[in-house]
């Protein structure tokens, strides 16, 4: 079904905070999934060059004395806003399957979604109903090629594209990622008005933005704001978000968010809300994602995407200090899939990468940012401290389609023997280890002062201290005794592996 708006409910009452999908599916509002690669340098037919942009101008502030000005909009939305596309979406699913919102009659969302939810069919019994949904999109090539989100169109049986001079075409969906939430269609038309499109890189925080689309069926609706933040990873499929605080709202999805340049930056794609409406924080794909993912779908129908095959941690200050960092920064590899790209390069858990191809690390969504948009068979030089040095490596990424070896979890050979870590520790037993599938490691009998405050539990199994394995109680002791602030346990909890820092009391 089209479930742009079909989401798991999201009532008031047991309404955590939440990412919900900028879209509306008959008036619901959806959540969101997200991923993505790099692209084949194809376009469409005879796609030329990107149109010129046009920049905001300054509007003065009355009585301002400091002469501060505001952007004026208005050459951005008369010149773009012919290239920003309705999307409508009908599509069929099942009663049985049918997941919609169930609110009280006393919330505030009842009655709106009464009225625009699609009507219960009579019976049942696994019978099919049409879904109707509705989004945002803008052209990107005069020959009809338009980019909108992957949820506005997924499981859509009939896709309509309205333009903003009441325009209507039956559209093709070319191809979609859901990893990273971009889809591009196709429509039968020539000499269409497009977009210019920017980058990323220069994008500044701070930086006024600019979004047009049809949140609640209202078309070429404009809202402003600015750039809260770059590099926001809120999910776990490697896109670093342009957060704003643009209002965007569902029927927003797939929407262009443009600077004061004239050029798109980004594609409106997910909000922060307790209600399903906007609340002061929306987030857009980066249009530099979206263009790679474009472009491979134009070229080949589908996305590859590439996999590097390792679990990673931020680096936080008591890593930094257990692993002897001048700084807290780089990603901490927590676990490596055996006969992985990093398992062939070497990685180890306890290793912290600091650099891939000459770029520094800041967090370990910095590494997921940069394999996410690369493609299967890209290399990757890679600077990784391991036992106070760095140490060069170099890695072939692999499909992130292939399947990871079943055993390939890297199990690290791994009274009062973690008395500073407040820690009860002895090594596993046989049948211990022949349950768990560990090899070695020291299972947490009690946990207690600093470590029970860091997050370790009892059941936890240590399988190595400050990136060495341990196996016995002396071997930790032996770490702890050279550690001067903390030090970074490696613990299985379960099929995970995390890094815990811990203070040495």
């Amino acid at each position: 079904m089209p479930n742009e708006g079909t989401v798991t409910a999201i009532t008031a009452k047991r309404l955590t905070l939440a990412l919900f999908a900028a879209g509306v599916i008959g008036g619901a509002v959806g959540t969101i999934a997200v991923e993505h690669k790099d692209a084949a340098a194809a376009a469409v037919a005879t796609a030329p060059a990107s149109p010129a942009p046009v920049a905001a101008a300054a509007a003065p502030v009355a009585g301002n004395p400091a002469g501060v000005a505001l952007p004026d909009f208005t050459q951005i939305v008369a010149h773009n806003g012919p290239a920003v596309v309705n999307v409508r979406v009908v599509g069929t699913t099942k009663v049985s399957q049918r997941q919609m919102p169930q609110f009280d009659e006393d919330d505030p969302f009842f009655e709106f979604f009464r009225r625009f939810q699609p009507q219960q069919p009579h019976g049942g019994g696994g019978r099919g109903e049409l879904v109707y949904g509705a989004g945002s999109g803008f052209i990107v090539s005069p020959d009809g090629v338009i980019l909108t989100n992957a949820h506005v169109v997924r499981d859509a049986d009939e896709v309509t594209v309205k333009l903003q001079d009441r325009r209507e075409y039956r559209a093709k969906v070319l191809g979609s990622d859901p990893k990273t939430d971009v889809a591009v269609l196709k429509i039968d038309a020539k000499n269409l008005p497009v977009v210019p499109l920017g980058n990323t890189r220069n994008l500044q925080v701070g930086e006024w933005v600019l979004a047009i689309g049809s949140p609640y069926g209202l078309e070429s609706t404009v809202t402003a704001g600015v750039v809260s933040a770059k590099g926001r990873n809120i999910d776990q499929n490697g896109v670093q978000f342009i957060q704003t605080d643009v209002a965007v709202n569902p029927g927003n999805s797939g929407g262009p968010l443009f600077n004061t340049r004239g050029e798109v930056v980004g594609i409106n794609s997910q909000i922060y809300s307790q209600t399903g409406g906007y609340q002061g924080l929306s987030f857009a794909i980066p249009i530099d994602v979206a263009v790679r993912i474009k472009d491979q779908i134009v070229a080949t129908g589908k996305v590859q995407h590439a996999k590097l095959g390792v679990g990673l941690q931020d680096v936080s200050q008591g890593f930094a200090d257990a692993f002897k960092l001048q700084s807290p920064d780089g990603a901490l590899v927590s676990n490596v899939e055996r006969g992985s790209a990093a398992d062939k390069a070497g990685l180890k858990a306890g290793d912290v990468i600091r650099k891939v191809n000459g770029q520094p690390l800041i967090t370990g969504g910095d590494l997921s940012a940069i394999v996410s948009v690369a493609k299967p068979g890209d290399k990757l030089a890679l600077d990784v401290w391991r036992d106070g040095k760095i140490v060069q490596m170099n890695a072939t990424l692999a499909n992130a389609k292939d399947k990871p070896d079943p055993s390939s979890r890297d199990n690290l050979a791994g009274g009062d023997n973690g008395a500073k870590l407040g820690l009860s520790l002895r090594p596993l037993d046989p049948s211990e280890r022949n349950q768990s599938g560990i090899a070695a490691g020291l299972l947490v009998e009690d946990a207690g002062g600093a470590a029970a405050v860091a997050g370790v539990q009892p059941g936890d199994v240590v399988l190595a201290v400050n990136g060495k394995p341990v196996s016995s109680v002396g071997q930790v002791r032996d770490v702890v005794r050279k550690s001067a602030k903390s030090v970074a346990l490696l613990v299985q909890r379960g099929d995970d592996k995390i890094f815990i820092p811990v203070p040495i009391g």
